[in-house]
């Protein structure tokens, strides 16, 4: 048995010793950590590079997106960052789920700059519909109902690249039959419309184009998840789910 002296040694130095031996692991087991190196753009190193905190044109973004929008900054590189890959996919830009317009700022900025391009805004501006309660376990009808088409317009524009669809989905796709996507940005929380525009945009994204799911990962949002697996079980394309709650489908050939 260890005396109550040596107890006491043992467990002041073991930490040491382990921690002495695991610190040249932390950066691969080859760099010491009192080498000294220069950093470009140190103070976005979190300590990974962490542009979404306001790298480059990212800063003018998050200060224009964040006020009207519940996305954060992680997610909103996210969207960014394939919105401008999707500049060079045939087809428009849909967002289904716009609230009060902050992302739908975002991509307009990005519209803008892609000559052809269309951004189609599809939301009730008026509140949830109803809510399926085999799925949807937090969500009710009325909710987001704090914005208006008229609130939304203001701030994201009126140009004639920009087209407003308003009332409830799947309805408001009546006429879009013909349309080639190659962005789709889908915010709408519950079960019934992620399937239904799961069913509408898939068979018209462009390959290499994108959808992005902003709910797939909520505790607050199970019945978007449920809609997504469901639809893509028998797609060759898997859901890429991120530590953003998003998840992201890519177009196969």
């Amino acid at each position: 048995m260890l005396s109550a002296r040596v107890k006491r040694i043992v467990k002041a130095v073991l930490p040491r010793i382990i921690a002495d031996a695991v610190r040249p692991l932390r950066r691969g087991g080859t760099v010491s950590d009192e080498r000294s190196y220069d950093l470009i753009d140190r103070e976005f190193y979190k300590p990974e590079f962490s542009p979404w905190e306001g790298f480059g044109e990212f800063k003018a973004i998050i200060a224009a997106v964040s006020p009207h929008s519940l996305v954060p900054r992680e997610g909103l590189w996210v969207l960014h960052t394939l919105a401008k890959q999707a500049c060079h996919i045939p087809g428009n830009f849909w967002e289904c789920g716009v609230y009060k317009g902050g992302t739908a700022i975002m991509l307009e900025s990005v519209v803008s700059s892609a000559p052809g391009k269309q951004l189609h805004l599809f939301d009730t501006f008026s509140g949830m519909p109803e809510v399926n309660s085999d799925y949807d376990n937090y969500h009710i009808s009325g909710d987001f109902s704090d914005t208006s088409l008229e609130a939304v317009r203001d701030r994201v524009g009126d140009g004639a690249h920009i087209l407003y669809h308003a009332g409830f989905i799947p309805q408001t796709f009546l006429g879009l039959e013909a349309e080639q996507i190659s962005f789709a940005h889908v915010d709408v929380d519950i079960y019934q419309s992620v399937t239904d525009c799961c069913s509408f945009i898939y068979p018209r994204l462009s390959s290499g184009g994108f959808i992005v799911f902003d709910d797939y990962g909520h505790a607050t949002c199970v019945g978007a998840r449920v809609a997504v697996d469901k639809f893509f079980a028998d797609k060759p394309e898997r859901p890429l789910v991120l530590p953003t709650a998003q998840a992201i489908v890519i177009k196969l050939p």
